[in-house]
């Protein structure tokens, strides 16, 4: 059979499973089991047995709504490839929009100091560390699971990995810029069945989901220089986060996600 046609099946099942992109994550389990980049897909003549018999097995694993990320082993962040699997949160697309903030903010720093508070994976520290190679870059991270992807994706780079609660883990001071990504759903909402695949201490976070960002920021306000920047993801029901940062903070903005939903705060620490 044609990949072209087995590629049209495999999307229907997937879409009659409710996937919101079905005909991408076909192509992209496609592309995964022949060690191809998907652009190259449409040159396949055929799947082998043995090929095939992968493919559906993941194709059928994905129809159960286990994350694709899971079945590749892989989170593509700005332009890393994270190893990713069970016990650690799989980056969004989302958290981009703030990394490249960070980024941004950095242009003209010689050799910043950076931290990212709830590093998961390390997608934001290996972000800043891979595009400021003079930065010095923390990961903090609490949970075991988690700690054992950041390990595996910082090995070779020069993030230092830091296992600890935020609150009470020894941390430099006079840092130029703290970047968070922090559990922040409120408890009971919807969400997607990928989501639940996910940690639930690394996305749900209380009634409001406000039970940890209140120690992002206060512990961001502690270390951080004067000057020093502070950015971190929120749920899009978090419309209004000044009144938790003004006493530290000022200069405080709130930034929209591509679907025009607020998603993170960033705010410059006062003198």
């Amino acid at each position: 059979m044609p990949i072209t046609t087995e590629l049209r099946e495999a999307a229907a099942r997937l879409a009659q499973a409710g996937l919101p992109t079905p005909r991408a994550d076909a192509e992209l389990l496609a592309a995964f089991v022949l060690g191809v980049p998907r652009s190259r897909l449409l040159s396949i003549d055929d799947l082998t047995p043995s090929q095939r018999s992968r493919w559906l097995e993941l194709i059928s694993k994905r129809a159960r709504r286990v994350p694709l990320q899971h079945l590749t082993g892989t989170a593509p962040f700005l332009d890393l490839d994270l190893k990713i699997g069970p016990g650690v949160f799989v980056p969004r697309p989302e958290t981009e929009l703030l990394a490249r903030w960070g980024i941004g903010v950095l242009a003209d720093s010689d050799r910043p100091v950076v931290v990212d508070l709830c590093s998961g994976s390390g997608a934001l520290a290996l972000a800043v560390a891979s595009e400021r190679p003079k930065a010095r870059v923390y990961a903090v991270e609490r949970s075991e699971e988690a700690l054992k992807w950041l390990w595996l994706n910082v090995s070779g780079t020069p993030v230092e990995v830091v296992a600890g609660d935020i609150r009470d883990v020894e941390l430099p001071s006079g840092v130029d810029l703290v970047l968070s990504n922090p559990p922040y759903v409120p408890a009971g909402t919807q969400v997607a069945p990928e989501v639940l695949a996910d940690p639930p201490e690394a996305v749900f976070a209380g009634e409001d989901g406000l039970d940890l960002i209140p120690a992002v920021i206060d512990r961001a306000a502690q270390i951080l220089r004067p000057g020093g920047r502070l950015g971190f993801e929120h749920d899009d029901s978090h419309v209004d986060l000044a009144h938790l940062l003004e006493r530290w903070f000022e200069s405080i903005e709130s930034h929209s996600d591509l679907a025009e939903r607020p998603r993170f705060t960033t705010a410059i620490r006062k003198a």
